[in-house]
Parts: structure tokens; C-alpha cells; sequence
């Protein structure tokens, strides 16, 4: 009571936001998830903070994967315990967080997400003993450990889908803005007003897209109108942070649905250099779909995808650029290649904070593609045995869908690979005897040639 008592006093009313608040109780009947379909340490842990006398909810992306019938990755909590009562709860337990604090609670191999409700923030206050900022010129959030009540958490959050509350004993769902509806409609609502919720968080304009891509649902037009304007706030948010979330919509299995969408909004600017261009390149616009179409086939078929084979593909045609400058500058082809490569990576670094281990990935990648050209000898067997073959094998069967590289170095490759011990050394022979044939042929025409020129020259001479 005193709690709120100083927050009604205290704390400054958001003049741009008209939410309003309403709660409606969900009935196990009418949505259907039951308590068996969360993970047991979930229902362990919300129990545990409801015997303690705290309320305790399973909320945001798995109550919404729920009722969309996806497998939620996680379960995340959030309780009006705050986060010291919740560690004292849970011996096996962490707060981490600066800016919004959270707690870890570990159960078994499983780690819970532990937030307290968040209430409206005060507004940047100045004192002749400190200066304490909340937003910063632009409104975007800089520290957020003001906890209130459950209402004022749902308010707090960024899309309703993402604001529905479920509780493991009842087996009900609270909804305080509608966003059950919003899921049965298929639409994503950001809460409150929308400027205002992108400049406090940029980065929920790519989440937006996101979201809309992987749930297959339509964007608000009040929640996507003010994208396109406030897309150069990206410019404010940590380079770790947005390279973090990039790579969620990347790995999200609809990457080719939020690029496009990403370029359509104007928020593709920065993020990747030269995306817009390098989309508006013929082959760089087909590699790339093809790369993202076969990275979200695999995340939707569960297999494994590496990031640095992404990012590989998404940066190649920088690389082809200045490569070829640099050969133009007549630097023989590898050095010329490294030189590119250094040239890129430092460029993208200072953009998008791709993690120093991805590098190597990276870099092995594109440093072993000039090697499928040299089929001769014991050259194939020697690159077939590289760690970073198989990555490097499917970037070039890309390159050879793309058009970039004729198609029978890949079909030749796809033979071998696949071949045994004895058919590899009948290609290897079959592959030196054509290249045989063809510098035998080139000499012939050479010849030819020469003798041409010489007989109109003397020809000419006679005359």
C-alpha cells in the first residue's frame, strides 16, 4: 500500500499513452492449455513462489506459442516477488541485470526467467545531489527496476500477444488488453502508443517484423505506421544488442519474409552494409535468397544452422567487390582475397558487433572457395579432409545455384563427394586428361591463329 501510495504521488503519468486496461479471466475450457503442457520446473517454480505467498505467472512468448499450437523454446515467469525475495526463495538462483533486472532460477538442466512487474517509470529527475535519467533524448529506456502491479506490467509490455498471464495452479489465462483476441485474429498490436514504445526500445520495430513473419500475422496499421520515420534510431541501440536480435530474425525460419519486410519498412539501413544495394544486384539478390531460403528450411525442419555460415552468405558479394578491386590493382587472387576479407570484416565490425569466434567460420568459408576450382591431383582428397569442408562445400553449391559459378563445378564436386575411393581416382584421371585436351585444343587454335596472321601478312607483303 505504501508502495503504491508513492508512486501515485510520485510519479509522473505518460501523457501519450491511453491504454486502458481490463481484465478478462480466461478459462482453461475455452483456451485449452493445460497444466502438462509446461515444462515441469515452470509449474515447480511458480508453485514455490505461490506457496511462499507471492503470485506467480507464466507469461509472454509461451503462453502465446501455446495457443498458436507452436513448442515454446521457454518458460518465462514474472511475480510480484521482487527479485531479492525471489533469490532468497531459490537456492539455486542468480539476479543478473543492470538496467532491468531479472532472476535466473536453475532447476535441474532447465534455467526459469524470473521477472518482476513492472509499474509506469518516473520521469528523469534532477537534483542538487544527482541527475537520475530514465530515457535518454530519445526516449529510449535506460534504466528500468521500478516494479509495480500486475496491470502495470501487462501495460509495460510491448505487443498484447506478448502480454497474456497464465497461472499453472488455476489453469487460467489473465488478458488485460485484448491480445487473446489479437491472436485468434492473427494481428500484432503493440501497446500504448506506438512512437512512443519505439523511441523508449528501438528495437522492437525489428521485433515487430519478426513476430509478424514467424506467427504469420498482419501488423496493426497504428503499430506500423511510425516504423519507416523512427528506423534511424537503430543508430542509438548497443551494436551487441543489435546484432543479438538480427540474428533471432535471422534464425527465425521466416528470414526471407523479414529481410523483404526489412527492406520494405527502410530498416534494413545500417544494419548489414550495402543490404539495400547488394539486394538491388541481380546475382547478389538471387544468392542471398537462395542462402536465406535454405537456412529457413532448416530451422524448420530442426536441423542445425551456423551463423557464420549466414553471415558468410549475406557479406559475399562485398567480398566479390573488393576482391576484384584489389585484382584490378593487380594483386595476385589470394592475397587479393585476404586483403578483401580484411577490408569487409573490419568495415562490419564497426556496424553490427558479429562475435570476434564467428570470424573464423567466416573466413575459412570464403578462404576455401577458389580451391574448387583446382580439381586436379591431390588437391580434392586434401580439401575434402578440411574441417570446414562441408560449410564450405554447401556456400559453393550456392554459388553455382545463384549463377555465379557454372554449374558443373558443382555438379562434379556433388559426384565426388559422394563417390568411393576407386570412382575419385577415375574422375581425377577422367578431369587431368580433359584439361589436357583443352590446353591441347587452346594451343591448336593459337597455332591456327598465327599461322592466319602470318599468311595475310605475308600475303599482304606480296601484294
Amino acid at each position: 500500500m505504501i508502495r503504491k501510495f508513492f508512486r501515485h504521488i510520485f510519479v509522473k503519468k505518460d501523457p501519450t499513452s491511453n491504454t486502458v486496461a481490463k481484465l478478462q479471466i480466461i478459462p482453461c475450457k475455452k483456451h485449452k492449455i493445460t497444466r502438462d503442457q509446461i515444462n515441469p520446473c515452470a509449474v515447480k517454480i511458480a508453485t514455490d513462489l505461490q506457496q511462499a505467498g507471492y503470485s506467480a505467472f507464466i507469461v509472454g512468448g509461451a503462453v502465446r506459442d501455446l495457443l498458436l499450437g507452436l513448442e515454446p523454446k521457454d518458460f518465462d515467469m514474472a511475480t510480484n516477488a521482487t527479485p531479492e525475495e525471489v533469490r532468497a526463495i531459490f537456492r539455486r538462483s542468480r539476479i543478473i541485470g543492470r538496467r532491468f533486472q531479472l532472476v535466473h532460477v536453475m532447476c535441474g538442466s532447465v534455467t526459469v526467467e524470473v521477472s518482476t512487474f513492472r509499474g509506469p517509470l518516473p520521469a528523469n529527475t534532477n537534483s542538487a545531489i544527482k541527475t537520475i535519467k530514465h530515457t535518454d533524448q530519445h526516449g529510449r529506456l535506460l534504466r528500468d527496476n521500478v516494479f509495480g502491479s500486475q496491470e502495470e506490467d501487462a501495460i509495460r509490455r510491448d505487443f498484447t500477444i506478448n502480454a497474456l498471464f497464465y497461472d499453472p495452479s488455476s489453469e487460467e489465462i489473465f488478458d488485460f488488453l485484448k491480445g487473446y483476441n489479437d491472436i485468434k485474429e492473427k494481428r500484432l498490436r503493440i501497446i500504448g502508443s506506438p512512437e512512443r514504445r519505439y523511441r523508449e526500445d528501438p528495437v522492437r520495430m525489428l521485433r515487430a517484423v519478426r513476430l509478424a513473419a514467424k506467427l504469420n500475422m498482419q501488423l496493426d496499421p497504428a503499430t506500423a505506421a511510425p516504423i519507416g520515420d523512427l528506423a534511424p534510431l537503430l543508430q542509438n541501440v548497443p551494436p551487441a544488442r543489435l546484432f543479438d536480435e538480427m540474428l533471432k530474425l535471422l534464425l527465425s525460419g521466416h528470414a526471407l519474409t523479414s529481410v523483404i519486410d526489412l527492406r520494405a519498412r527502410g530498416l534494413h539501413h545500417g544494419l548489414l552494409p550495402m543490404l539495400d544495394i547488394i539486394l538491388e544486384q541481380p546475382l547478389g539478390e538471387r544468392f542471398i535468397s537462395l542462402a536465406l531460403k535454405s537456412t529457413d528450411q532448416r530451422v524448420q525442419q530442426n536441423k542445425p544452422v551456423s551463423p557464420g555460415f549466414l553471415f558468410a552468405s549475406l557479406l559475399w558479394h562485398e567480398i566479390l567487390t573488393a576482391w576484384n578491386r584489389h585484382q584490378t590493382l593487380e594483386e595476385k587472387p589470394i592475397p587479393a582475397l585476404h586483403l578483401a576479407i580484411d577490408e569487409i570484416l573490419t568495415k562490419q565490425h564497426k556496424k553490427l558487433a558479429i562475435p570476434r569466434r564467428f570470424d573464423v567460420v567466416i573466413k575459412e568459408i570464403w578462404t576455401l572457395q577458389p580451391r574448387f576450382q583446382a580439381r586436379n591431383g591431390s588437391r580434392p582428397f586434401r580439401l575434402i579432409t578440411n574441417p570446414r569442408f562441408r560449410a564450405a562445400y554447401d556456400f559453393m553449391l550456392l554459388r553455382c545455384e545463384s549463377g555465379e559459378l557454372d554449374q558443373d563445378i558443382g555438379d562434379w564436386w556433388k559426384t565426388f563427394v559422394n563417390a568411393n575411393a576407386e570412382k575419385r581416382e577415375t574422375m581425377l584421371i577422367e578431369n587431368q586428361a580433359a584439361k589436357k585436351r583443352r590446353k591441347q585444343r587452346h594451343r591448336r587454335k593459337a597455332i591456327s591463329k598465327n599461322l592466319i596472321s602470318l599468311d595475310r601478312s605475308i600475303t599482304g607483303t606480296e601484294k
